[in-house]
């Protein structure tokens, strides 16, 4: 990725903060295997700053859209806490194979990180850390379904797994999503759609939204997606 590459992928830019459209693929921080992660690239976006700005949250590997970046560690200070403080409104679009019979729900169970030799998964455990996820059904077509999701916990995979703990996983999870690779979806059909960040308070949150990329883009236009002629509304429920 070039610098040009990651410029054009910038959703916003402020003194504090910026928002990146990440790339499904690129991993956030380095791996066992030294592969390419995003933390390689961010000093192209200093923009004068003394220090390169430095990551708010995770996205997983193969989820793509909005990331938020502190350029400071005042701003990251300030991140942190809304982030920890479940203040930053995110929303989360996805394509499942296998709707979901009601139209809109919560699933309020718990996760946990299942440890085995051949590597690790989250799994639904009672014992857990308490997992929220509200979720709603955008479209249908046939077996899938667009839906969108809010979470308002912040675990490891916690969309992924919720999804398929109701019975449609995410087309292209290769984890948790079994038999929804026969559908052309090679690739994880998750996007963070956008966020909502009240930075400052009696001003205005600072919002993004990140596009459908180009590997989701026919899926959901099955379930009924156009491409958008305006922004989203991140105070919709």
């Amino acid at each position: 990725m070039t610098p040009e590459d990651l410029g054009a992928r910038l959703l916003h830019r402020d003194g504090l903060i910026l928002i990146l459209d990440k790339p499904a693929g690129l991993a956030v921080h380095a791996g066992a295997k030294g592969a390419d992660n995003l933390m390689r690239h961010l000093d192209a976006l200093r923009f004068g700053l003394p220090r390169a700005p430095e990551l708010a949250h995770r996205l997983d590997k193969d989820t793509s859209g909005c990331l938020v970046l502190g350029r400071h560690r005042k701003a990251l200070a300030r991140l942190g806490a809304l982030f920890a403080a479940g203040k930053v409104e995110k929303v989360y679009w996805a394509v499942t194979v296998g709707g979901p019979a009601a139209d809109s729900g919560i699933v309020d169970a718990p996760l946990s990180k299942l440890e085995r030799r051949g590597g690790w998964r989250m799994v639904v455990d009672p014992k857990g850390l308490p997992s929220l996820t509200e979720w709603r059904v955008l479209g249908r077509a046939g077996r899938l379904a667009w839906v969108e999701a809010r979470p308002r916990t912040g675990r490891t995979h916690q969309i992924r797994v919720h999804l398929a703990a109701i019975g449609c996983p995410v087309a292209g999870d290769s984890v948790y999503g079994r038999g929804t690779a026969d559908l052309a979806a090679p690739l994880l059909h998750l996007l963070a759609r956008g966020v909502s960040i009240p930075m400052a308070a009696g001003k205005p949150p600072v919002c993004a939204t990140a596009p459908v990329p180009e590997h989701m883009r026919a899926l959901l236009a099955e379930c009924g997606w156009h491409p958008p002629t305006g922004t989203l509304d991140l105070s919709e429920n």
